[in-house]
């Protein structure tokens, strides 16, 4: 049996069970944390850091959550519309003049947030990704592949530099330099867009399903193979100095599953968690507002996308590829987080629903 380490409130003993069950049916490491009202009932680890298992995954190992990183990114943009420096309705050259090209005057800020934008693939090179000006030049030229708004398709990797850019010319800051500042430093969160050397021991490398290697290309959340369209990126990719150094705000976000839920409670508890107040109930309410419901062209399925989030009955939330997600539930209050370097074979990851579900029979008993 996998040994867990950590602690969590009786209440929620199952959680521990699902991660300790994972392991034991093959996976290398992660951790899972459940919090509610802001702090933590759940804030466990286990399994090894590294492929040949021979590391132990630590209470401060850090791990690529790839897409979860969205919501940070999210959250960044939600706290600048709360302040009133972006206003989410305003077309993206008000900001960004570069921008309005090839039609592209008529995207909007919540355009970006909702994968409606009509630019949803990365078309360069790997290595541009690792270049911000180049990058986000490289967006500024395309024209769009539907009219703004009219149609969602994810923005897998692309999303993140459109809304960090704005971000940018509004701040001054790179989007994670404010996330850094604004977010996770009052917060004392684990979390960082653009990780530095000094945190390289930490970091639990991708691990590829057992089938592949280190050259399984990636696909987006619910797909079972990666997009026929734009650049592919390999698990070798996030692996890479490069990425890790590189700020990919789309999907190049490290932590663990306690700093993921503690920036996330931000949401789940209106806006202000242990005494820091980052948001208004107001502004964690835009946060659900539906701005797309219907097929999403890329994915190829039925999608609902709020600013920043997917939209899922009464929680809202996201996942990565290779397992990682995040699901809030304001209404209890609580947010569960599952981080992991363990990819499954595609089409058959179910891992993060079990850690909710698990999560619900706590919170259950919790309001019993």
């Amino acid at each position: 049996m996998a040994e867990i380490q950590g602690s969590y409130d009786d209440l929620f003993t199952a959680v521990p069970g699902v991660l300790a069950a994972l392991l034991n049916a093959g996976d290398a490491g992660g951790s899972v944390a459940v919090f509610v009202d802001g702090e933590p009932v759940v804030d466990v680890w286990g399994g090894c850091a590294d492929a040949d298992r021979t590391i132990p995954w630590q209470r401060d190992t850090i791990t690529g959550v790839w897409s979860v990183t969205k919501t940070m990114t999210a959250l960044c943009a939600l706290v600048l519309a709360d302040r009133g420096q972006l206003d989410l309705d305003a077309p993206v050259a008000r900001y960004w003049p570069e921008f309005a090209t090839a039609g592209k005057d008529r995207v909007l800020v919540r355009h970006l947030l909702a994968h409606t934008a009509g630019l949803p693939h990365w078309d360069g090179p790997v290595e541009e990704l690792y270049d911000w000006p180049s990058a986000t030049a490289r967006l500024a030229a395309q024209a769009p592949l539907w009219e703004p708004g009219a149609a969602a398709g994810y923005h897998s990797l692309t999303q993140g530099y459109l809304v960090g850019e704005v971000v940018r010319r509004i701040t001054g800051r790179s989007v994670g330099e404010f996330f850094a500042d604004e977010v996770a430093g009052p917060l004392g969160a684990d979390f960082r867009i653009g990780l530095s050397a000094e945190h390289d021991h930490r970091v639990a490398l991708a691990v590829p399903p057992p089938s592949h290697d280190e050259d399984y290309l990636a696909s987006a959340p619910g797909a079972t193979a990666a997009p026929a369209t734009g650049t592919g990126i390999r698990v070798r990719d996030g692996n890479s100095v490069a990425w890790r150094r590189a700020q990919i705000p789309a999907a190049g976000g490290f932590g663990n599953a306690r700093s993921v839920a503690l920036v996330q409670s931000v949401m789940a508890c209106g806006g202000t968690v242990r005494g820091v107040r980052l948001l208004s109930q107001a502004g964690c309410d835009r946060a659900w507002e539906e701005q797309f419901c219907g097929e999403d062209r890329v994915l190829g399925m039925p999608m609902r996308y709020g600013l920043g989030y997917g939209l899922f009955g009464n929680t809202y939330g996201w996942g990565g590829w290779g397992g990682s997600m995040v699901m809030i539930e304001p209404d209890a209050r609580m947010v569960v987080a599952y981080v992991t370097n363990q990819m499954r074979e595609p089409g058959h990851d179910n891992r993060g629903l079990e850690v909710v579900m698990a999560a619900y029979d706590g919170i259950t008993a919790l309001r019993s």
